[in-house]
């Protein structure tokens, strides 16, 4: 822990250093950024573009929203959802608002995401969005821009401030929610638990969710923990070599997977897939991603915890946009009260997930989530409802 707080405590001194380099982190413009690995490298100059001249971020302009400038902070933008329903929704709700979006990828790294914040402040945002990679390493940054006046929303990953505004999906029920849907099928047996990245709030309420489902079945032995691990950034190459060791180590003998993510899912599953186990051991996931659809579809992958995430970028955008205004915490729309697991009250907004399984594939189809040729690609016809 000590060195872990020096770790933390050097990164803040070097955040003003690094926010004045050359090629500074902040990718600019109302477009998606150009080069999503180049992990902070800007496309653009040093200005936002397509919108108004910045406010200065330090203040609450109190008036027209197309006077406001909102910063997204993606911790890693090469993620699926990010790209592909997170940003566009955020930069819908901002749009809609006559709002300009900037915003900058820290390609998984806490000290480049520390130094990314101050460059959105320094380009006038009056509203921070953050998707954290590392939720004790970013509170320099975080509380600076709070001393400065300037709203910061917590999007998607737990950021323990009181003066930060969280708006998540209710990830604990995520966890049950995954954890039922693998119980039905294996209420016996030996089970894997591939979790997220340990410095990720979500990757604790995930499994703290599954326990609650299964703790009582595994300390009456009929469930056993044959493997357990943390999956470094929630990479799938990563949990599929952590699922590699654990067939190995019980010599095939695994009977159920809970994954926390549909990333990790399919890391998983590509592991299975290689001892032919794939289809005959239940996999769970989240987050609705298209590879993952598919793969519940094929029947490979036996849930996918679906978070509509226009809904959280539509959420976070209209909440950025309101609190730059001036609004307070608790004016905001369907905000509610959190306790966090440090002890802290915050003002939330807790969106519902819903679980898709084979028996209600339609649910993304209606939503127009995902396309039937997606969702039904290698499915044999007549096999799968949603997949005439």
């Amino acid at each position: 822990m000590f060195h872990r707080r020096m770790t933390v405590l050097a990164a803040a001194l070097l955040i003003v250093a690094a926010a004045c380099t050359p090629g500074g982190a902040a990718t600019t413009g109302p477009t998606t950024p150009a080069d999503p690995t180049g992990a902070g490298e800007p496309t653009g100059g040093a200005e936002p573009t397509g919108g108004a001249e910045p406010t200065g971020g330090a203040e609450p302009t109190g008036g027209a929203s197309e006077d406001l400038v909102i910063g997204v902070s993606w911790n890693n933008y090469q993620e699926e959802r990010w790209a592909k329903s997170d940003e566009p929704a955020i930069q819908a709700a901002l749009d809609a608002a006559g709002a300009t979006y900037i915003s900058s990828d820290a390609g998984s790294s806490d000290e480049q995401q520390l130094a990314d914040v101050e460059n959105l402040i320094s380009q006038g945002a009056d509203a921070l969005i953050i998707l954290a990679n590392d939720s004790e390493a970013i509170l320099p940054a975080v509380q600076s821009a709070l001393d400065q006046g300037i709203p910061v929303i917590a999007y998607d990953r737990l950021i323990e401030n009181e003066e930060a505004f969280y708006i998540t999906f209710d990830n604990v029920e995520v966890g049950r929610m995954q954890a039922r849907a693998i119980y039905e099928l294996v209420p016996e047996g030996n089970y894997v638990f591939i979790k997220g990245n340990e410095a990720d709030p979500n990757a604790t309420f995930l499994f703290g969710g599954q326990m609650e489902v299964l703790q009582e079945a595994i300390d009456a032995g009929d469930i056993v923990n044959v493997g357990e691990s943390f999956t470094d950034d929630w990479l799938p190459e990563v949990a599929q070599t952590n699922m590699e060791q654990f067939l190995t180590q019980n010599d095939n003998e695994v009977d159920a997977v809970v994954a926390s993510n549909d990333g990790m899912a399919g890391g998983v599953v590509a592991a299975l897939e290689a001892q032919g186990l794939a289809g005959q051991v239940p996999v769970s996931g989240q987050d609705g991603d298209v590879a993952a659809l598919n793969r519940v579809a094929l029947g490979t992958q036996t849930v996918s915890v679906w978070k509509d995430a226009r809904e959280l970028g539509t959420a976070a955008g209209e909440a950025a946009v309101a609190l730059a205004g001036g609004a307070a915490l608790e004016d905001i729309e369907g905000r509610v009260e959190f306790e966090t697991p440090g002890g802290n009250t915050m003002s939330t907004i807790l969106l519902a997930p819903i679980p898709i399984s084979q028996e209600n594939l339609d649910v993304v189809l209606d939503a127009e989530w995902i396309s039937e040729d997606d969702l039904c690609q290698g499915v044999e016809s007549g096999t799968v409802e949603s997949c005439p």
